[in-house]
């Protein structure tokens, strides 16, 4: 019995992927920060497969849940 509460006491521990590849996790970016890096991209991506209009009704209906 000894044996497995060993095995489940090293899995509260646990391992992430950024420690078996040697990685450090790095701070946390603000919110703004990375919509600001999403929202190019993303404006582009819509424009070139021709979903402007889906975007733009996305965001007005998001603008109305949020009283503006």
């Amino acid at each position: 019995m000894a044996h497995i509460a060993g095995r489940t006491g090293h899995r509260a521990h646990g391992h992430r992927a950024t420690d078996v590849f040697g990685e450090r996790p790095g701070p946390t970016r603000h919110p703004l920060v990375a919509a600001a890096m999403v929202l190019p991209l993303a404006a582009f991506l819509a424009v070139v497969f021709g979903g402007w209009d889906a975007v733009v009704l996305q965001a007005s209906s998001v603008a109305g849940m949020l009283g503006r």
